[in-house]
């Protein structure tokens, strides 16, 4: 870990293991949401109109040409969604049919499942309780097949207010607890507003002196909150993929309407403000580097996000206009930076994933629009040639007929088994649970102060060996497992999630309900953390995993 962290752990070598016995008393939970996925075919949910923005339908597969990284590749399945229902298409030409979405039955209704994210983080409470009331003012618009789950997230923790549901009434409940949960947009402007203070003040006493457009580096005060807010957004995009995964395989259409109190696509112009200013600031994440693990899961679990802009453009005075020099606002451009950069995430995380950003008024409209979107489009399905590496692909889909406009996920990204696992345990970090993860039993040390702002935790737990693949090895058994740790503080900071191998021996095959001790510690800050414990097994793809709080 680097100094900047505000988390950070060291795993310790320990050695294998005592057999124990399974304590008593203790029955595993059961899973809240997900499952295990494993993606083998893409799917594109594709949109087509024509010029006056209206859907095309009646399309056959000759009419597509698909291409991966610019080469042409086969459409292997091909379902049209005319109205909610999917229908029947007409055998290909030159003989060649193609078969259709699998799970798909002409003249059925296909359903939507809509997943709500609502970001408290960064909203206003007056802002985001108009959409959701909004929200839940258009739960009429819901069809007999269509089904929502509302989840919210405080800047630590996503909390599920509703799992899949089709009923109004319990989904209306949901919405007014979301209602009823703090918002915390006011602190986010806080942060700003300081800033813009000290900027001021410092141009005021002459600390900032003149610089050439082209001296693209922060001030001290702007670099701090760059940093600040990539924390802040980058924690944020990492919770709404972790929804993403934690409701993975619902039927039907899947939609993400992400209602986002501004995620600035640029740490360092949202901190410098200043359209004179060219940032060549290093080591901050920016645009699609900063938004990709949301877009990247959206694409791979075949999620169309539609980026709901909660604050809108009407910031009711509260920008920096008034601690701003009036020859540097150029009539409010410094405001329309900011808005604009917030909007640029909306629209990027929508077009890269088909869908569409509803900004300003049309937030209001967020359902509506959704499900009119969703109700008219083609369910395509292609196989790349998968190789594990975690390299992205760029996917263009082209329609065939002149005139015609076509709107689809762009890309996918090739997950290697490693950065799977390391997302699923990151998922149960922000949630509590997550796919395929069973419980791990687990004992925690008293802190040890190390440091100042260090403390050491001795952590012991029982590794079940029901369901471990064993392998003959030296006379005996022998499995190899990973071990991950991930650590969230109470001010938002997270770690990096290392991969530390176990092999574990044994003399004889160990009989059923046995469990082998395992003991390690961390080094963590010297605030309140939640930790999670992992061990998976990359034969099987279980995971034991254990989540505690740990406090000075």
């Amino acid at each position: 870990m680097t100094s900047r962290r505000l988390a950070r752990f060291a795993p310790i070598a320990v050695a294998a293991l005592a057999l124990a016995p399974p304590a008593r008393g203790q029955e595993p939970p059961l899973p809240v949401f997900g499952e295990t996925l494993e993606v083998r075919v893409v799917n594109l949910e594709v949109v087509v109109t024509d010029r006056d923005g209206l859907p095309v339908t009646g399309l056959a597969p000759s009419d597509f040409r698909l291409t991966v990284d610019g080469d042409e590749l086969p459409i292997r399945y091909f379902t049209e969604v005319r109205g909610g229902d999917a229908v029947a298409v007409e055998p290909a030409v030159e003989g060649r049919t193609v078969p259709s979405v699998p799970e798909l039955v002409a003249g059925e209704p296909v359903g939507t499942s809509y997943l709500v994210f609502v970001d408290d983080y960064f909203t206003l409470a007056r802002d985001r309780d108009r959409v959701l009331r909004a929200i839940a003012g258009d739960l009429s618009r819901l069809g007999p097949e269509d089904r929502m789950a509302i989840v919210a997230y405080d800047g630590n923790r996503l909390e599920m207010l509703s799992s899949w549901s089709s009923s109004v009434p319990e989904l209306e409940r949901a919405l007014r607890r979301a209602e009823a949960r703090p918002a915390l947009g006011l602190q986010r402007r806080s942060e700003r507003r300081n800033l813009a203070a000290d900027q001021r003040l410092r141009r005021d006493v002459g600390a900032i002196s003149a610089r050439s457009p082209l001296d693209g580096r922060l001030e001290v005060t702007e670099r701090w909150y760059a940093e600040l807010l990539q924390q802040q957004v980058g924690n944020a995009v990492s919770a709404a993929a972790a929804a993403l995964r934690g409701f993975a395989s619902p039927p039907g259409r899947k939609v993400l309407i992400l209602l986002s109190g501004g995620w600035p696509g640029d740490p360092a112009e949202f901190a410098a403000n200043d359209f004179s200013r060219v940032m060549f600031e290093p080591g901050l994440a920016r645009g699609s580097e900063l938004l990709e693990p949301l877009v990247d899961t959206a694409n791979q679990l075949g999620y169309t996000i539609f980026g709901v802009d909660v604050p809108g453009i009407d910031d009711d005075g509260l920008g920096d206009a008034e601690l701003t020099d009036p020859a540097d606002r150029e009539g409010g451009t410094q405001s329309f930076l900011r808005e604009s950069s917030a909007q640029w995430s909306l629209q990027f995380v929508s077009r890269e994933t088909g869908g569409r950003a509803l900004l300003n008024a049309q937030r209001l409209e967020a359902l509506a629009r959704a499900s009119a979107d969703t109700r008219s489009y083609y369910w395509i399905g292609f196989v790349p040639d998968w190789q594990g590496d975690d390299a992205r692909h760029e996917v263009r889909l082209q329609v065939l007929r002149e005139g015609l406009e076509v709107r689809s996920r762009s890309g996918y990204l090739d997950s290697s088994q490693r950065r799977e696992v390391s997302m699923a345990v990151e998922s149960v970090l922000l949630f509590g649970s997550g796919p395929n993860v069973r419980p791990l039993p687990i004992q925690v040390g008293r802190p040890k102060r190390v440091s100042a702002g260090v403390m050491r935790v001795d952590l012991a737990f029982a590794i079940p060996l029901d369901g471990l693949t064993l392998v003959p090895a030296g006379g005996g058994y022998a499995t190899q497992l990973e071990l991950r740790v991930a650590a969230l503080d109470e001010r938002g900071g997270r770690s990096e999630i290392p991969v530390v191998p176990i092999r574990l021996d044994f003399a004889e095959r160990p009989a059923p309900g046995r469990y082998a001790r395992y003991e390690t510690a961390v080094e963590l800050r010297r605030v309140r953390n939640q930790v999670v414990v992992a061990v998976y097994d990359p034969a099987s793809g279980v995971i034991h995993s254990a989540s505690l709080e740990i406090a000075p």
